[in-house]
């Protein structure tokens, strides 16, 4: 499989051209021509662009199913978009962008969903639209705009959405969460995504552009972020979450109520007895 490129930015906006939308809902129509960004040292010249963010939001929730497939293929289960789960809180409103489930159906039952994605892609780069054709003229750096998970908005909002999922009850404690998206993360939220991950509350902010420009972050210390550019590396780290059968858990108790669950636990005759003896004690 092809990870996310230029060509695949292109092919986006051959297709909404060609098929629906105008260049005006594409691109900023400044002075000097359309641009998918206004450039650095350029004026938007009062232009706030809104009405691609649906269109592609659309295209990349279709890429990243088309993307995973041979994955949850292998694993005997299905790619599934516009997911809906009432135990999980995911409503018709708010519904999962791509999970893996059992069944190739929209509404779904928690135990039939084995992961769960957030997907915050967005167009990276920027181009220039003339007399027909899309020219690529410069990455990220080279334009105003923070696409993709170099939002501090899209990455707030991935995160509150995992804690919503997470505190919807006990159904959500083994579904892993992973946010997709299709650039680095900003220095700031380093320290952030690794304690996410280490809280359990997600399992990974990951990128699936693997040359956004020169020099980046392409990975965090503990891993809350990282780049992937090998298909069978994302499939091993995709496949080993499914089948870890993790568990989440999170409580703020006393340390003489948290050592009196601890030595109750310690008394059951294996390390799985007495994971499933400390789970249970923690959340009464």
């Amino acid at each position: 499989m092809e990870f996310w490129n230029i060509e695949t930015e292109k092919q986006f906006f051959k297709e909404a051209l060609k098929n629906f939308a105008s260049p005006e809902q594409l691109f900023y129509n400044l002075t000097d021509g359309y641009y998918a960004y206004v450039p650095k040292g350029k004026s938007a010249e009062g232009q706030t662009l809104q009405s691609r963010n649906t269109l592609i939001g659309q295209y990349t929730e279709k890429w990243s199913k088309d993307f995973f497939q041979p994955i949850a293929k292998k694993l005997g289960l299905y790619a599934v978009n516009s997911v809906v789960c009432s135990e999980l809180g995911l409503s018709t409103r708010s519904d999962a962008d791509l999970a893996f489930c059992t069944t190739n159906e929209t509404q779904q039952r928690a135990k039939n969903i084995k992961l769960l994605f957030e997907i915050k892609m967005s167009i990276v780069n920027n181009y220039r639209y003339n007399s027909g054709q899309v020219n690529y003229i410069g990455d990220y750096k080279t334009h105003k705009g923070n696409p993709s998970i170099l939002r501090s908005d899209s990455v707030l909002k991935a995160i509150g959405k995992s804690v919503n999922i997470r505190v919807s009850g006990k159904e959500s404690t083994k579904i892993p969460i992973l946010i997709l998206g299709n650039s680095p993360i900003t220095k700031s939220y380093k320290k952030k995504v690794d304690f996410l991950k280490q809280a359990g509350i997600i399992q990974g902010f990951i990128s699936l552009y693997p040359n956004p420009t020169d020099e980046f972050i392409k990975k965090t210390k503990k891993s809350g972020f990282q780049t992937f550019d090998d298909y069978d590396e994302l499939s091993k780290f995709i496949t080993d979450l499914i089948k870890s059968d993790m568990n989440f858990f999170s409580s703020m108790l006393s340390k003489k109520k948290l050592g009196q669950i601890i030595t109750i636990s310690a008394k059951e005759r294996d390390d799985i007895a007495k994971a499933e003896r400390f789970l249970t004690l923690i959340n009464e």
